[in-house]
């Protein structure tokens, strides 16, 4: 898939500049620098840390990065974000092709005491290759030559990793122990928040098993980018997609809308799913190229990005309730 090298460029250039600057005031109070710094890349990420945290969330200084409306693929540091990553006590990012630039800022930190945590890597053997399915709009890649080029060997894994609740308890735990390893004066607290909170998780997660278990069709048309590839396969879910998730394709072809209408039509499925901002384009030709038969469009929110001021009313585990609402309704038909 595309690759922003800029944003690599980008951050090494700021490290480049951070490391010509001055020290961080001595003025600054002891008791800020006493505080336990975390800094984290994505919006679940965060939440996560926040259910972790509990009651103590206001003793820590918790850093969300992307929390502008720009997602992870398109996200680039600033040059205080390097800097607050360099000064953190923990780091949690995702650790896709999308955040090679992190390699180059932790490469420079001040805190060799860092923890950083990638969650690919915690997701060991169970991250899953990107797939591009039947139908799917191939994605040109760019190579750096000024020309594109199609199926490029390189395998790239689905960063999408969140949306799959069994994969958020088992992302949950290193982050727990991460954070009861730095204060160990409350790492009962925390191992308890983390009981508590995984406890929620699983119910809804039965519930999700619940729903497809007694779903009337069990195949979901997306006429969007697809980052669902983790959830779907937890419950043993098919879907056609115009897109695969980290896809910076934006129009697709007359084939792809036609398969997907067609889909329609032999499925008999009445709705069309696409992802939170989506201008519904795409979707809406699928329905207009299929049958005549009455259809609408649902969301479902893959939780990207995050607008600033929705960071306090939304948490993780609502907005996966509010999916498994809309993919109850899409299942039912």
């Amino acid at each position: 898939m595309k690759r922003n090298k800029l944003i690599k460029i980008f951050a090494i250039m700021m490290i480049a500049i951070l490391s010509l600057g001055t020290l961080a005031s001595c003025g600054k109070k002891e008791a800020d620098s006493k505080k336990l710094k975390i800094v984290v890349t994505t919006f679940p990420e965060y939440d996560w840390v926040r259910e972790i945290l509990g009651d103590r969330v206001k003793d820590v200084d918790l850093k969300l990065l992307q929390k502008n409306g720009t997602d992870l693929h398109s996200f680039q540091p600033s040059a205080q974000d390097i800097k607050d990553i360099s000064n953190a006590d923990i780091f949690v990012y995702v650790g896709g092709e999308s955040d090679e630039w992190v390699e180059d800022v932790l490469n420079k930190k001040k805190n060799k005491d860092l923890v950083a945590i990638n969650l690919m890597d915690e997701m060991k053997d169970s991250k899953k290759a990107e797939e591009v399915k039947e139908g799917m709009q191939p994605e040109k890649e760019d190579e750096g030559d000024g020309h594109h080029h199609e199926n490029a060997e390189e395998v790239e894994y689905d960063e999408h990793v969140w949306l799959s609740l069994k994969n958020a308890i088992k992302l949950c735990q290193p982050i727990e122990q991460a954070i009861a390893k730095k204060d160990e004066k409350h790492a009962d607290t925390y191992k308890k928040n983390l009981d508590a909170y995984t406890k929620k998780l699983e119910n809804l997660d039965n519930k999700y098993a619940e729903a497809v278990k007694n779903a009337k069709v069990k195949t979901l048309i997306f006429g969007d980018r697809f980052p669902f590839r983790y959830m779907v396969d937890d419950y043993g879910l098919n879907y056609y997609a115009a897109f695969v998730g980290c896809s910076a394709e934006s129009e697709a072809s007359f084939e792809t809308i036609s398969f997907l209408s067609n889909k329609l039509n032999q499925l008999k499925i009445k709705h069309v799913l696409t992802i939170e901002n989506s201008d519904h384009k795409i979707a809406k030709s699928v329905i207009k190229n299929a049958d005549g038969t009455k259809r609408d469009i649902k969301t479902l929110d893959s939780l990207q990005s995050m607008k600033k001021g929705d960071i306090k009313k939304k948490t993780y585990l609502k907005t996966m309730e509010n999916n498994l609402k809309v993919l109850q309704e899409v299942l039912n038909n």
